[in-house]
């Protein structure tokens, strides 16, 4: 069995955990809850953990899937440095979000996932792993048809060459030799 990659679990439960604070927070403020400034912390909290979660890490083995648009948002968290590539900053930066989230019941559920966010990102921080960005690569593809030079003519399944059939330019050479002898039997 393969070795758990945390922080990509983390990275997911992360980015879920911004987009339900920030929505909890717009409940909050659009509500008028009592305490409706902890709503508006939840809606900047959640906005700042969404953008720091989006680009997702480059896994250890197999192929990295980038999200549709990470680029830009990877040159902006590479910029941070180590603030934002060590996993045990990043658990104690979401756990010291979630804490005013836990004094509004609409930011609650965002708090919570949050917390286990930065669980999971303490896990993968104690297991050795940081955050790598996916960068574009810098070597071209390689081209698959460059070793065919032109395609072939007849389709699948292809008789040997002695038994392909002629040009038509010859209409004697072009007929069809049968290799088997054909007798009519009465």
């Amino acid at each position: 069995m393969g070795k758990i990659e945390w922080a990509m679990w983390a990275n997911e439960q992360a980015l879920a955990a911004g987009l339900i604070y920030a929505t909890g927070g717009i409940v909050g403020v659009a509500g008028q809850f009592r305490g409706w400034q902890f709503a508006c912390f939840g809606i900047a909290a959640g906005v700042f953990v969404c953008l720091l979660e989006y680009p997702r890490s480059k896994r250890g083995k197999g192929t990295s899937v980038e999200r549709t648009g990470q680029y830009c948002f990877t040159v902006c968290v590479k910029a941070f440095g180590p603030l934002t590539r060590n996993y045990y900053i990043r658990a104690f930066l979401h756990a010291t979000l979630c804490v005013p989230g836990g004094f509004m019941l609409a930011t609650v559920l965002g708090c919570v996932c949050l917390g286990i966010a930065s669980l999971i990102y303490l896990t993968a921080a104690i297991h050795g792993e940081h955050w790598e960005p996916i960068l574009p690569r810098r070597e071209p593809p390689k081209r698959v048809g460059d070793s065919i030079k032109e395609p072939p003519q007849n389709p699948p399944p292809r008789p040997p060459p002695e038994l392909r059939r002629k040009k038509a330019d010859k209409l004697e050479a072009a007929a069809y030799d049968n290799p088997m002898s054909v007798t009519v039997s009465e």
